[in-house]
């Protein structure tokens, strides 16, 4: 990921923010519903080939939460593993763009969340401050598609390109991301965010998105018209 000002250094695998002590354990599988070959960490891993994987294609999160990117190095698309199980890719991402992960590292956060997204980079223009909650919808606020720079004052979140917490995933930790750059984004585009369930802090642990609200009912059917009386002989 690239360099945020601001941001705190690198804690240790085992610390969460505030230097409260924490712990991370992730299984690994190759295959997806957690077949073949496996490898358990409690550690960053900067490529899944080291551990005598190909790649990963199904995950159980005893605790964390973890980070996951589609690339070696901690590049590409980046995937928020909270506590739970994840049989294939369609569980950890709906962008469609990934179908394995590659590299992973444990992720800070706290028992407090502050967000604030800036319209313009550089923390200009339009800004909206998001406290210990989640936004399914920015367009209600004001933000068109359009965060161009953000402050992640408290604990960890993610950001999503689609409203409802679809597209592709953007993390930001305690830190200042002047620039769309900063988090890796092609476009300044962000729909929806949400703070990460660090099983330290929030007991259930996994985020699971709502459910869409069921379809109306279909309007009845007018009534037919009365028959037209019959003429007589």
């Amino acid at each position: 990921m690239s360099e945020q000002q601001g941001a705190p250094d690198q804690l240790p695998a085992g610390k969460s923010q505030g230097g409260a002590s924490a712990t991370y354990q992730v299984v690994l599988y190759e295959l997806e519903n957690f077949q073949g070959r496996k490898v358990e960490l409690t550690a960053e891993c900067k490529d899944v080939t080291e551990k005598s994987l190909d790649k990963v294609s199904s995950v159980m999160v005893e605790s964390g939460p973890w980070v996951a990117f589609e690339r070696q190095g901690f590049s590409g698309e980046q995937f928020i593993l909270e506590k739970g199980e994840y049989p294939r890719w369609s569980t950890w991402t709906n962008s469609h763009s990934g179908y394995f992960l590659m590299s992973l590292r444990p992720l800070k956060d706290g028992a407090e969340h502050k967000l604030q997204l800036f319209e313009g980079p550089g923390f200009n223009g339009r800004k909206m401050e998001i406290v210990d909650d989640d936004v399914p919808s920015l367009w209600a606020h004001g933000f068109h598609d359009r965060v161009a720079s953000i402050k992640a004052l408290n604990g960890a979140w993610v950001g999503y390109m689609y409203p409802g917490y679809r597209g592709c995933q953007f993390v930001f930790e305690q830190g200042e991301y002047k620039h769309w750059n900063d988090w890796e984004a092609a476009t300044p585009q962000i729909q929806s965010v949400r703070r990460v369930r660090d099983m330290q802090w929030h007991k259930r642990g996994c985020f699971t998105s709502p459910a869409p609200a069921p379809a109306p009912a279909p309007a009845p059917a007018p009534p037919a018209p009365p028959a037209a009386p019959t003429g007589s002989s």
